[in-house]
């Protein structure tokens, strides 16, 4: 694949207009700060003492296992948040709370899963919509393709 086109799948912003790129900043800035703040932050704060009983649903460990869902919640919710490589950032989410929701609590009652798919749905959305314009996936791409004119 040519440099160009890894840029483009990397850093497409999408094609919205103003309007839904404002509303797509809001939801990479809701939910990528829910995620840390809700979630991965303490995770990180007390990794040293949880890795050990971490659940390990992929068989990999449960350091490794705690690892990857504290990179996700932080580092890749935080790439979410500023647009950059959002599409490629938000996959790491969408696989941990697929996880979270449909494997660790497979077996528990709809309550249980509700908030991981609850999270899972705008991670998924960005994967596909892209960050919008006011992103720097969009800047990287050159302003023009991010912003569609009008409203």
């Amino acid at each position: 694949m040519a440099s160009g086109g890894l840029k483009s799948v990397l850093f497409s912003p999408g094609m919205h207009s103003r309007a839904a790129s404002f509303g797509l900043l809001l939801l990479r800035l809701g939910a990528g700060g829910m995620m840390i703040a809700g979630h991965g932050w303490g995770k990180l704060l007390s990794f040293q003492a949880r890795s050990a009983q971490w659940p390990d649903p992929l068989g990999i460990g449960h350091t490794p296992s705690m690892a990857g869902t504290v990179g996700a919640e932080v580092v890749c919710a935080a790439l979410v948040m500023i647009g950059f490589a959002t599409r490629i950032a938000a996959l790491p989410l969408v696989f941990t709370m697929a996880v979270a929701g449909f494997v660790i609590n497979a077996g528990e009652p709809w309550g249980d899963k509700e908030l991981a798919v609850i999270y899972l749905v705008p991670f998924l959305a960005l994967v596909f919509t892209g960050p919008g314009a006011y992103s720097i996936d969009a800047k990287i791409a050159g302003s023009s393709r991010g912003r569609r004119k009008g409203v």
